[in-house]
């Protein structure tokens, strides 16, 4: 490895230590000739996919939009940087995992869209939002709804006689 001070060919490694996500290694070096020590970092280089937006461009896949994405959806929202940042390392493995050379932004969104629906309810219909590009207040509505049913089908039904606070309220027909 060529030295940063005084461009030598030859440098020797004292030490070596993996990464704390276990994905790099940190190698401290010794240069040879001018005595400097300097540190690399080796990891692995993945061929990342291309992915084809809806109007048919193309562009290489980018983790950091996925993590500006969820952190716009999760602003002032308890979730963490943490795990915003596993949730990005979540999508990015699962579209790794599919071993195409190619995915769409529909199937990304997709798999934001599910992260947030168990994560955070509000993040999720933030997200949703912009994504499905909500035309008007009905299929606003139309995505609240069905994000309450699913919610109301997993949780434990009230015991007989009491009403839970998670319960939705059925709406009187309009006449």
């Amino acid at each position: 490895m060529q030295c940063p001070m005084c461009r030598a060919p030859d440098s020797r490694v004292i030490d070596s230590r993996l990464g704390k996500e276990g994905d790099t290694i940190r190698r401290r070096r010794h240069c040879d000739g001018c005595g400097h020590r300097f540190t690399t970092y080796e990891r692995v280089e993945v061929a990342l996919p291309m992915v084809v937006k809806k109007d048919g461009r193309r562009q290489p896949f980018d983790r950091g939009r996925i993590v500006s994405g969820l952190r716009r959806a999760c602003e002032k929202r308890p979730v963490s940087v943490d795990t915003i940042e596993e949730v990005a390392s979540q999508i990015e493995r699962q579209t790794l995992e599919r071993g195409e050379s190619e995915v769409t932004s529909s199937q990304i969104g997709e798999a934001v869209m599910a992260a947030l629906h168990d994560l955070d309810a509000v993040a999720y219909v933030r997200f949703a939002s912009v994504y499905r590009e909500f035309r008007d207040v009905h299929e606003f509505m139309h995505e609240l709804e069905e994000l309450i049913a699913a919610r109301s089908a997993g949780a434990r039904r009230p015991k007989a006689g009491r009403t839970s606070p998670t319960t939705p309220r059925r709406s009187r027909s309009r006449a």
